[in-house]
């Protein structure tokens, strides 16, 4: 029921940008169809840490104890109130008594336990693992009531149960991978691995609204995507991924653009393992090779962030590192002869076949050229085969692909992710982030993003824009990326 997911401590994989094949249009006025391009490989999201899965299921079929609502902030959803110890090593949730699963049961402290044990044991993710670590023990010592105690304190936890790792299951449940159930206003009852995703109304749901039916089709090209929308046969275009397709819609009464912000870091990775990757010196010179205000016009239009650090602005501890290494493609090659590369240097750049990633990568091979490095150019199929050379094994020297998890940077502390990137200093602040004082948290987390944009840990090349377009008459839908869900909680249609 839970294939374990080969690759370990997956946080990337992108619910932006495309892959899978054609989605299949719907013209039945009582279903909204959003165009989508991360097609999901299953709906189980505790083994598997695809972000196009909670893209898909979280707040919409599975809830959590708190949420990330619109400006980012944590609100309750099925706890009504919960509470730290002074210490910072008991954390006490009261549950709402209204709420109730799909099928009809009450969401009650052992089916929170239930669901938190599953996302921390062994066939869990070692994303869900980790962001769980803490939890020593949890008790109920009634239906209403859950109790964690905390090995240590941890200034994250409650962050990380407000996404996937923190999902609430029904304990009815028999096939996470294909009908899961939870307690979220939609139920799934249609599941084409790579084509759609039908999400209904709930039929017991606990939330008042009167909802639409939802279906995500998904589309191996945004240009046919945008077409879809442009005929009718799409209502809703979860992020549009060709910008200079914008003014078709922008001003059109017809239609409704929705700008916001992303968590979604592009991230041009390098494998601080690889020989010469391993010289800062040359991640240096990498970084000054490229235009990154450049290749943001080309990728995107000029839309979206130029970033310095694994950090959006939307965090508490964002600064603007992005002018820590200017373009400057002298300085770039005399660092490299500095290195000993000065009389030329070949690298792999296997990127994913995403759209945004593929045309980024034209560019940073162009420009790397132009300083004496010779780029080999690999496009892998997204997910399956970059996870499995990229993301598992770090069969690569540069890559490309978007992180779009929420706080995402405490992975460059992991030294078995795909980077490599192994720095004492930076473990010791992530450390001291999650587990010291916490109004120390915001300062201590703002150092460590500093040692990446300084250290050269990889190249961080823009933030992803959110731009969401819908037919006109359709309303609720999000105009931030706070989260890793496409949250249609709100979301209705007027006839």
């Amino acid at each position: 029921m839970r294939d374990q997911l080969k690759a370990a401590g997956l946080a990337v994989a992108v619910a932006l940008s495309a892959t899978g094949i054609a989605g299949c249009q719907s013209t039945d006025d009582n279903v909204l169809t959003i165009g989508a391009t991360a097609a999901p490989p299953t709906l189980d999201l505790v083994s598997n840490a695809a972000a196009a899965i909670p893209q898909v299921l979280l707040y919409n079929v599975y809830e959590t104890l708190v949420r990330v609502n619109d400006s980012g902030k944590l609100v309750g959803l099925l706890a009504k109130s919960w509470k730290l110890s002074d210490d910072g090593l008991r954390l006490t949730f009261r549950l709402d008594p209204n709420a109730r699963f799909a099928s009809g049961a009450r969401v009650t402290s052992a089916a929170v336990k239930a669901s938190l044990e599953l996302m921390r044991g062994a066939s869990a993710s070692p994303v869900n693992q980790a962001n769980l670590a803490a939890i020593k023990a949890i008790h109920t010592p009634d239906d209403s009531t859950v109790i964690l105690d905390l090995s240590n304190r941890d200034n994250f936890l409650l962050f990380n149960l407000a996404s996937t790792s923190g999902v609430v299951i029904d304990p009815a449940t028999k096939d996470l991978a294909t009908r899961p159930q939870g307690s979220g206003p939609y139920v799934v009852t249609e599941f084409t691995p790579g084509h759609s995703v039908t999400l209904s109304p709930s039929p017991r749901p606990w939330h008042e609204g009167n909802r639409p039916t939802v279906r995500f089709a998904y589309y191996s090209d945004p240009t046919s995507q945008t077409a879809a929308l442009l005929s009718g046969d799409l209502d809703v275009v979860s992020d549009m991924t060709t910008p200079q397709a914008l003014s078709r819609f922008t001003g059109n009464p017809n239609y409704r653009v929705l700008r916001g912000t992303t968590n979604g870091e592009v991230v041009l990775g390098m494998n601080n393992t690889s020989k010469a990757l391993s010289d800062r010196r040359v991640r240096q010179a990498i970084l000054m090779a490229i235009d990154r205000k450049g290749l943001l016009d080309v990728v995107w239009n000029g839309q979206g962030t130029l970033i310095g650090s694994m950090v959006p602005p939307t965090d508490p501890w964002y600064t603007d590192l992005s002018h820590t290494w200017p373009h400057d493609p002298v300085r770039a090659r005399k660092l490299l002869a500095d290195a000993g590369y000065g009389n030329g240097l070949t690298l792999r750049l296997r990127t994913a076949a995403l759209p945004y990633a593929t045309a980024a990568s034209r560019v940073v091979a162009s420009e790397l050229a132009q300083v004496g490095i010779n780029v080999v150019t690999d496009e892998l199929e997204f997910p399956a085969r970059w996870l499995d050379v990229v993301y598992t094994h770090a069969d690569y020297d540069l890559t490309i692909v978007a992180h779009v998890e929420a706080r995402d940077i405490v992975n460059w502390a992991n030294p078995d992710y795909y980077w490599r990137y192994h720095n004492k200093e930076f473990n010791r602040l992530i450390e001291s982030a999650r587990t010291g004082p916490a109004d120390r948290t915001n300062e201590t987390m703002m150092q460590a993003s500093r040692i990446l944009a300084t250290d050269a840990a990889g190249g961080f090349l823009f933030l992803m824009p959110k731009i969401t377009i819908s037919k006109s008459g359709i309303t609720g839908l999000q105009r931030n990326s706070t989260s890793m869900s496409f949250d249609l909680t709100k979301v209705r249609r007027s006839k």
